[in-house]
């Protein structure tokens, strides 16, 4: 697993633009505003594309590929056609399928339920149905969160529409696939959930 996944605190930025139909992200370290990953969706089909400027842009297939500014590969999140649910596939720097995200019928917010490769539950993403946070959380423990807001070191931080935090409990340990699957969920809370 790539060093970087291992801090506690990423701001991720979304590239915006008229008639844009890639998504593509920055990911900060906010303690010093560097860029530290990329996210990139660069293969795009001409039919996907179409559709990305239609009321079917949540069902569209994607591949968005992490990595960091010097190109090394460290995630990429994957999706289907998706109907009437999405089930996502995340795989690690190396191409080997480390967990799914399967998403929850009818729930307020949105839900998806993070598995490993073996389908083993990791943890649940679940968001509040007035806003934008969403926490991770394993039985009545939270792992991460991700929020339009951020209170830190004397200071808050807000995010524009376009832009959020995320924030890894420090007892999600170095190393610790579950930080894979957790930077990779952020990717589909945008892309699944709140691009309606």
């Amino acid at each position: 697993m790539n060093p970087i996944l291992n801090k506690n605190l990423f701001l991720i930025k979304e590239h915006v633009g008229m008639f844009k139909a890639a998504n593509n992200y920055d990911i900060y370290d906010p303690e010093n505003n560097q860029i530290i990953l990329n996210c990139r969706e660069s293969s795009l089909g001409i039919f996907t594309k179409i559709l990305r400027f239609t009321k079917y842009k949540t069902m569209t297939p994607f591949n968005v590929v992490v990595s960091t500014t010097a190109g090394e590969k460290v995630l990429s999140v994957k999706r289907g056609v998706a109907f009437f649910r999405s089930d996502v596939e995340v795989y690690n720097g190396k191409e080997q399928l480390i967990g799914y995200f399967k998403q929850k019928f009818w729930s307020l917010g949105g839900k998806f339920e993070v598995v490993d490769k073996n389908l083993k539950p990791v943890c649940l993403l679940q968001g509040e149905w007035t806003g934008w946070d969403f926490k991770f959380t394993k039985d009545t423990t939270e792992l991460a969160q991700v929020s339009k807001k951020w209170a830190g070191i004397g200071k808050e931080f807000f995010t524009s529409a376009d832009n959020y935090v995320l924030q890894i409990k420090e007892t999600v340990t170095e190393n610790d696939t579950d930080r894979q699957l957790i930077m990779a969920a952020v990717m589909c809370i945008d892309m699944v959930l709140k691009e309606r």
